[in-house]
């Protein structure tokens, strides 16, 4: 079948669409389908050829319509829908509906007036030609007006067919009045209706597509919870949303249209608002906090955004509030950047006639802080307050304003990346081939705020039952079997075997290995605390590991507890760190995975289990092996190594310990390793290079001694000790590696059990690669800290290691092999 059109008449009137499957289905040109069912052959009009016997139409030359930008928006529209209204199928009916063919638009004619509300209402048509050349026969005018009482046609573009004058020009007043959008003289030509539609097309209903968008954002802007305002140009108030109504105490009506200098104006900070004003002014971007003096006031995070709009030049400023309480001050936060966005151009801005009078802005936000009032708090003194991001970030535009323009551009890149929220957390790339690196980030680096797949399970708390520390009774350093007290004579060494000491302690290491090592760093004497206290709160803190767990268990943390002495015991570490951080060190590698579940923090948040429900999903575990130490420790007098310590002594140790264990997180751990590196490695290389003056030693002390620096240096040597396994010797590393598979492995097994998201699908027994996963957590965790942990504290031992590791992994992956050993050679 062909694309011929199809008429259909009804007692509406005569309707003509282009080609498509209703064309194929109806009858061709020659019929009509009466209401009835009955067809008809059409009489031809007068004056010229009739729709039905004009000749077939095999579809427009426009097949699909073109991509529309609105700003920042981007949308397709509909093919176009015409509707006619001609009381007779003349020449000029016929010129436009051979138009719309050839434009590819859909037409609709209608005869009868009091058919074309229904006929628009039901299908919204984009534009409307109204015959207006026969007054008597139709009322264009009426029935114009009659379409725009409609809201529906707010966005419709309506023409008015009107007679060529033969004498003076009439005025187009009296259409504009009836709700006409323009006229046409009449010209029946088809080229003539082919213009003037295409002209609409681009032109009127193009702009009016922008408008009926703008509904969309006008509805987000209307349902806002943060307070929005609009100004145009000469200050005049535009708009302002209903957040804004409830949050400024004011109506829409006691607003718009109204000089910002009308409104009501309290107190003038003249040098902070001078300040805000020159920002707008010139373009660049303030950021500053003030306290206004008003009483009880509201705090309002302000932001002010010039729009730059036709010409280059500002027309409109949007004024964006947050409100929010903090003890009844007024925190008022302006912060200006150009947006670069136009209908006509985008680019820098070099001429800005004026700016926003902020200062009358920021009054009134004021005057009606104070008009809002609760309570009668006592008033506070003015004060303004930066914080050290905010004075870098001025400092910078400040010296934007006389320097070139390559180096004003580096600037504005510097001025985007210093305003994330995340300076120090990079955006991984992982590669889409390296399934199990991609699995690795996102297992051990998730919040664990994931979708579930159907049903919440919560987890059964297997374990969690505290053993008390009166089960074993407490032993001396000197009545150690001599099998252990072999086993942890060369615990100095990184070489030291924590297995041998597993399996002669009956895996129970880390009692033993935590006197030796708390003994040699005199942790009993720092403490004030007896030996026996010691060795009971050891005991507990053990009993509170799972053996069940294939690698979260005693074992673990004694391998992290002999990890962390031995970077405290070397030089660059004993110089930087005091006595308490030595102690909150070992203290938070003993207990840094204390009742471990066996499972990851993404698994808990997916199960919803007590405890991700008790920590809010963040840090879950982390959360919980810190408070249920410190809930052990104070619990029993006979293991509370802390009751003799002096309060502030006891709040700063714990602090400090609390601080390590989360850091053992993984979520930021990207964070924590860049700012050691650019916080100490690299002031500390720089200041290395040239031969070491008394002021560059100072200068290094310096940056060794600053309690910022010791608690980035505390963190990155607990995170580095605590995935230390593929830097131990190769047996070791190998035995680490089956157990965190193992432990993996019986993760996914529980989660397909339980209908639950699978965390890091590559873990499953029967298909992983062992050596490919640990290929991918040396690439993408563990080489490049321990670079830096290796260019702080200098560990070539370590670092031998991790090749000799990385290259037995990947010669295993070389061989196709899935298992930890390669199989053995025949005999």
């Amino acid at each position: 079948m062909g694309c011929a059109p199809s008429i259909h008449v009804s007692e509406s009137g005569t309707e003509y669409h282009r080609g498509g499957k209703e064309a194929e289905d109806a009858p061709g040109p020659a019929g009509r389908r009466l209401p009835h069912g009955r067809e008809t052959t059409a009489p031809p009009a007068t004056g010229g050829p009739s729709l039905a016997a004009s000749e077939p139409r095999g579809g427009g030359s426009k097949t699909a319509a073109a991509e529309v930008q609105f700003g920042p928006m981007k949308f397709h529209p509909d093919q176009l829908q015409v509707l006619l209204v001609f009381t007779k199928e003349d020449n000029q009916c016929n010129g436009f509906c051979k138009a719309c063919e050839k434009a590819g638009f859909k037409c609709t004619v209608t005869k009868e007036a009091h058919s074309v509300m229904a006929c628009f209402l039901a299908k919204h048509h984009d534009i409307i030609i109204i015959d207006h050349r026969n007054p008597r026969q139709l009322d264009a005018e009426a029935l114009c007006r009659s379409i725009r009482s409609s809201k529906v046609s707010e966005n419709t573009v309506i023409i008015g067919v009107v007679r060529r004058a033969e004498r003076e020009e009439p005025s187009v007043r009296a259409l504009i009045a009836a709700g006409f959008t323009r006229r046409y003289v009449e010209n029946p030509s088809l080229m003539a209706c082919y213009n003037e539609l295409l002209q609409l097309e681009f032109g009127e209903v193009r702009s009016q597509l922008k408008l009926r968008a703008c509904n969309s954002v006008f509805t987000a802007l209307e349902k806002s919870q943060e307070a929005i305002e609009i100004i145009s140009e000469d200050h005049i108030i535009q708009y302002a949303n209903p957040a804004f109504e409830t949050t400024m105490g004011y109506k829409s009506g006691d607003l718009i249209g109204k000089e910002l200098a009308e409104v009501p104006i309290n107190e003038k900070k003249a040098d902070l608002l001078d300040t805000i004003n020159s920002c707008v002014k010139t373009g660049k971007e303030w950021q500053g906090v003030y306290y206004a003096k008003n009483g009880d006031n509201t705090q309002q995070n302000v932001k002010i955004v010039p729009v730059v709009g036709q010409g280059g030049k500002i027309r409109h400023y949007v004024s964006i509030i947050r409100v929010c309480s903090s003890n009844n001050k007024a925190e008022k936060i302006a912060e200006c950047q150009s947006d670069t966005h136009s209908d006509t151009q985008s680019g820098k801005q070099k001429d800005r006639k004026s700016s926003l009078d902020v200062r009358s802005l920021a009054s009134r936000t004021n005057e009606v802080a104070s008009q809002r009032r609760h309570s009668s708090m006592a008033r506070i003194h003015s004060m303004t307050i930066e914080a050290p991001i905010t004075k870098v970030i001025n400092i910078i535009n400040a010296a934007q304003e006389n320097s070139p323009v390559p180096v004003t551009e580096a600037l504005d890149r510097v001025l985007e990346i210093l305003r994330t929220t995340e300076l120090y957390s990079p955006q991984l790339g992982v590669k889409d081939d390296d399934p199990h690196a991609s699995d690795l980030v996102g297992g051990l680096m998730s919040d664990g705020l994931r979708r579930l797949s159907g049903n919440e399970y919560v987890l059964s708390t297997k374990g969690l039952h505290h053993v008390s520390s009166a089960i074993v009774a407490p032993l001396t350093l000197h009545d150690v079997p001599p099998r252990i007290a072999r086993a942890v004579e060369n615990e100095d060494y990184w070489d030291f075997d924590i297995f041998e000491l597993e399996a002669a302690t009956q895996k129970r290491p880390l009692i033993y290995l935590g006197l030796k090592i708390f003994t040699r760093f005199g942790i009993c004497e720092f403490l004030n605390c007896p030996e026996t206290t010691l060795r009971s709160w050891l005991q507990i803190i053990e009993a509170n590991y799972h053996p069940s767990n294939p690698y979260h268990n005693s074992t673990h943390s004694a391998d992290v507890l002999h990890a962390t002495a031995y970077f405290l015991s070397k030089e660059r570490v004993k110089q930087t760190l005091d006595p308490v951080d030595e102690a909150a060190a070992l203290i938070a590698a003993t207990i840094h995975d204390v009742d471990h579940p066996g499972r990851t923090n993404s698994f808990l948040c997916n199960a919803g289990s007590e405890l991700a429900i008790l920590y809010n999903d963040l840090a879950v575990l982390e959360s919980h092996h810190a408070a249920l130490a410190f809930q052990l420790t104070a619990g029993d007098d006979k293991c509370n190594i802390f009751k003799n310590m002096e309060r502030n002594d006891y709040r700063t140790l714990r602090q400090a310990i609390i601080d390590m264990v989360l850091a053992t997180e993984m979520t930021k751990h990207f964070e924590h390793v860049n700012k050691f590196v650019n916080r100490i490695n690299k002031p500390l290389a720089a200041l290395e290079e040239n031969e070491k003056t008394e002021e560059d030693q100072e200068a290094i002390n310096t940056i060794l001694r600053t309690p910022e620096n010791r608690t980035l240096i505390k963190r990155m040597l607990i995170k580095c000790a605590d995935v230390s396994n593929p830097c131990r010797p190769l047996e070791q590393c190998i035995e680490w590696a089956a157990r965190i598979s193992e432990e993996y492995f019986s993760q996914t097994d529980e989660e397909k059990q339980q209908d639950l998201p699978v965390v890091m699908p590559v873990f499953d027994r029967n298909t992983c690669s062992i050596p490919k996963s640990q290929i991918s957590f040396i690439d993408y965790f563990i080489t490049g800290m321990f670079d830096a942990w290796d260019a702080f504290v200098d560990l070539p031992e370590l670092l031998q290691h991790l090749d000799n590791n990385f290259k037995y992994w990947k010669g295993l992956d070389e061989m196709k092999l899935r298992s930890i050993r390669p199989p053995p050679q025949p005999e």
